[in-house]
């Protein structure tokens, strides 16, 4: 497995006040312990919602892992906009279910304090570790089936780092998912080389990365989360947007937000490490420019006229917002635009970044910008 050189190089020289190792493998996502006690007794009505809305992994079946090889036909059928493609939704729905169902555990175990879903969730996890999964296929066979790796392996990082928290679970099961998902994960982001776009596609391998890398205390995956995050701070232009997401047409505004739900959760992971890394400054933005951006092209979508003369699609669901429950947790509403303000008001949900956003984000009293370490502002 061969990475650029210049990779961890311009980390160390970027971000100087940063501790480049996982301090603590157990600080998930959320404060578990913190998270259920505040679910335990929430009078807040959407939180209450959420909590009746949640799927129970006890009452689903066990999503047997795919055999073969993994070769997943192209999400569009040309080009990288346009229509969709029939057959990959239906050679990715086994993905679906599975990322449904771990994080249905993992949820209910948060909410409820739920044992037998948490253990439901990681003998989901352990069945596809036991079967070696998302290991058997190539970029350049089938780049799909790349992505989709990436996706999955988001999934099951947020996953497994609520669930590493629960001491009854047995600890051979989790070592086997953990030994699993970090060999997924070095796998993931071995193809990468000179020369790729760095979009979207390369924040969601960092998700992976970094959630991973957490929980197995591997740095290397965690440096990677780190600098996928520096390079995504960099590419946000003078009005917020993502450029190369600005490139995909009628999808421009999607595609925006789509970039962010792994950016927000990278921080959120590198967050719990101790470091205030959403106060990286690049060009002199961070990655609030590129949130408010998106809320106010789902308002006004006349700001992507600069960028792309396709009208933009206007079908935004609940997942399109699921990752800003984290950041209003942590900074409030303050000053967000209109569309992200009213996406919050119901729970939201994305089985990316770990099912319900809602169920899963936690209210913090002092922003880690104020509190963290200090970061360089290149």
């Amino acid at each position: 497995m061969k990475f650029p050189g210049i990779l961890f190089f311009t980390l160390a020289c970027a971000l100087p006040a940063l501790g480049q190792r996982v301090n603590d493998p157990h600080a998930s996502v959320v404060d578990v312990a913190s998270r259920q006690a505040a679910l335990k007794s929430t009078v807040n009505p959407v939180e209450l919602e959420a909590i009746k809305s949640l799927r129970s992994c006890v009452a689903m079946p066990l999503v047997a892992a795919p055999t073969g090889r993994m070769n997943i036909p192209r999400h569009y059928l040309t080009g990288s906009n346009g229509p969709t493609n029939s057959a990959e939704a239906a050679a990715t729905r086994i993905y679906g279910m599975f990322e449904s169902r771990i994080t249905a555990g993992m949820n209910q175990y948060l909410a409820t304090g739920s044992h037998a879903e948490s253990a439901c969730g990681l003998a989901q996890l352990d069945a596809w570790a036991q079967a070696h999964a998302l290991l058997d296929y190539d970029r350049q066979e089938s780049s799909q089936a790349w992505y989709q790796v990436e996706w999955t392996l988001s999934s099951a990082g947020v996953t497994d780092s609520v669930l590493v928290n629960d001491a009854t679970l047995d600890p051979t099961q989790q070592h086997r998912v953990t030994a699993w998902l970090d060999t997924a994960a070095r796998k993931d982001i071995s193809f990468e080389k000179p020369g790729d776009s760095d979009n979207n596609h390369h924040y969601w391998r960092a998700l992976a990365a970094t959630a991973i890398g957490v929980t197995a205390s591997d740095d290397m995956l965690y440096r990677f989360g780190i600098q996928a995050y520096v390079q995504a701070i960099a590419e946000i232009d003078r009005s917020g947007a993502f450029p190369k997401e600005m490139a995909r047409h009628e999808n421009a505004t999607h595609y925006q937000g789509f970039a962010l739900q792994p950016l927000v959760l990278i921080a959120e992971f590198v967050t719990r490490q101790g470091i205030g890394i959403y106060a990286y400054k690049a060009n002199g933005h961070t990655l609030r420019d590129a949130i408010v951006f998106f809320g106010r092209a789902v308002d006004d979508p006349s700001l992507i006229k600069p960028y792309t003369s396709d009208a933009q699609s206007s079908h935004f669901g609940q997942g399109d917002f699921a990752d800003f429950a984290f950041y209003t947790a942590r900074f409030g509403a303050d000053g967000l635009p209109p569309a992200i303000l009213n996406a919050l008001q119901h729970p939201t949900t994305d089985t990316r970044i770990g099912g319900n956003t809602t169920i899963l984000a936690t209210e913090q009293k002092q922003s880690t910008q104020q509190k963290s370490t200090k970061v360089k502002d290149d």
